[in-house]
């Protein structure tokens, strides 16, 4: 006999016991494509998923630096809020999907919600106030049940009057010994004890919700690696660049200067002069474009005018005379999801990486279609001297370039386009039988070409 079942419901069942309430809602947060808030705000949503299944509010503070910041606070304001979103989570068919949606909606309203009382609300962590509760458990790094809050002196009055309780539950989000914030759970509402196994669901939730941090925080740091790393590879290529050119001037420049300087020699060195000039704006220009241009908001656009125009310019025209140019673009295109300034330069600097790898006589091949219902498919093809496979891993770096002349900022440029605007890159060569770039775009509207 084989029994099946499924993965963890995502159903709401109010009789379920509490662990696996806990565990089905915060599974969501592995097969949706959610975010560091969203996350903590399953955590807090599973903290707080009904009566008689959670608690009744849940705070969140994040730390920064010395201080504990008031970020989330979840759950209803008044006695009948609670009693309406109760009888919500009892109604047939209610999933936790929308209970987060709810709560998402809920924290993100500009009304006098809690979160909005609690986003101005800093506690800070040093000597005279780590003594003090909701500080205390961040600062020992401990669990803190309070009950009679009202007559405990180590509690805080300003937070007492912010809570409001005389039970609470502080859970510190400890990960690696290092302190990311703070949970604090209440039973505003149905006043039920807090017991010692809501204390370790609790826990666990807090566990979770530390990991969340800590994976988000590492990332940070590794992005921040990367852009030091990134800065300083930039410096050594701008001044490698810039050297050049700048020492061909003053060279020229100085051989002006010299007395006796015939008209010929001077019409040279300033012809020269004038060229390295052009070029040194080139690379601003390259420069420029790829690190402070901000790319627009895709949309769909009809893309074939955008096409027409690229191939007619008089630069592509230009360039393509010393090759075969074989274009095909399909009849009723659909719309292509992109911003359309963004894809005639992707289309360029394509047609210009083609013309630079392919010697004159060569042949270069682009193909416009749909690929199916949903997709669009830009594709150029040269016949040149391909990527060898040890340039495959690099050549989408910024500044890596194969060109003796080359930025190395077109196709970084391309995949900051079609990660915008949610397409895809896909590249096939051979070294010495030429490459093809093929983008996949998504589209709608039009039909296909038979």
């Amino acid at each position: 006999m084989i029994e099946k079942f499924s993965f963890l419901t995502s159903d709401f069942e109010k009789d379920a016991p509490k662990e696996m309430m806990l565990l089905s809602i915060i599974s969501q947060s592995f097969f949706q494509p959610f975010s560091l808030e969203d996350n903590l705000l399953v955590i807090l949503t599973a903290l707080t998923s009904g009566s008689g299944v959670g608690f009744n509010r849940a705070m969140l503070f994040l730390r920064e630096g010395e201080r504990l910041r008031g970020e989330i606070w979840l759950g209803p304001r008044t006695p009948e809020e609670a009693g309406y979103i109760w009888d919500v989570l009892a109604t047939p068919g209610i999933g936790y999907v929308e209970i987060i949606e709810h709560n998402r909606a809920l924290v993100s309203k500009n009304e006098d919600t809690l979160s909005r009382r609690i986003k101005n609300v800093v506690f800070t962590m040093d000597e005279a106030t780590c003594a003090q509760v909701p500080v205390q458990a961040a600062c020992l790094k401990e669990i803190c049940l309070v009950r009679d809050a009202a007559n405990e002196p180590l509690v805080d009055r300003r937070f007492f009057e912010l809570i409001q309780v005389d039970e609470f539950l502080c859970i510190p989000l400890i990960a690696r010994d290092e302190v990311f914030g703070e949970i604090i759970l209440d039973n505003a509402f149905t006043r039920v004890h807090i017991s010692p196994g809501d204390v370790k669901l609790a826990s666990l939730c807090g566990l979770i919700a530390s990991n969340y941090l800590y994976s988000a925080t590492l990332h940070r740091r590794l992005l921040d690696v990367e852009k030091m790393a990134a800065m300083g590879e930039m410096a050594m290529f701008v001044t490698h660049q810039l050297r050049n050119p700048l020492v061909t001037i003053g060279g020229f420049t100085d051989q002006l200067l010299q007395p006796g300087v015939t008209e010929e020699k001077r019409e040279r060195n300033l012809r020269i002069i004038r060229d390295e000039i052009q070029r040194l704006e080139s690379i601003v220009y390259q420069m420029g474009h790829f690190l402070k241009v901000s790319l627009k908001d895709p949309v769909y656009f009809e893309v074939g005018p955008v096409i027409e125009s690229v191939l007619r310019s008089p630069e592509i025209q230009a360039k393509g005379r010393a090759y075969t140019l074989n274009v095909k673009v399909e009849d009723c295109l659909p719309q292509v999801l992109c911003d359309p300034t963004s894809f005639g330069e992707i289309l360029r600097n394509l047609l210009d990486n083609a013309f630079d790898a392919t010697p004159p006589g060569g042949t270069i091949s682009v193909r416009a279609y749909r690929k199916n219902s949903a997709s669009f498919v830009l594709s150029v093809r040269d016949t040149g001297r391909g990527i060898s496979n040890p340039d495959r891993g690099r050549f989408f770096q910024p500044f890596f370039t194969t060109k003796e002349k080359g930025m190395g900022l077109g196709l970084p440029f391309i995949k900051r386009v079609m990660d915008t605007c949610g397409g895809q890159i896909e590249v096939q060569s051979r070294p010495g039988r030429g490459a093809r770039f093929r983008l996949v775009f998504r589209s709608q509207g039009g039909e296909k070409t038979p």
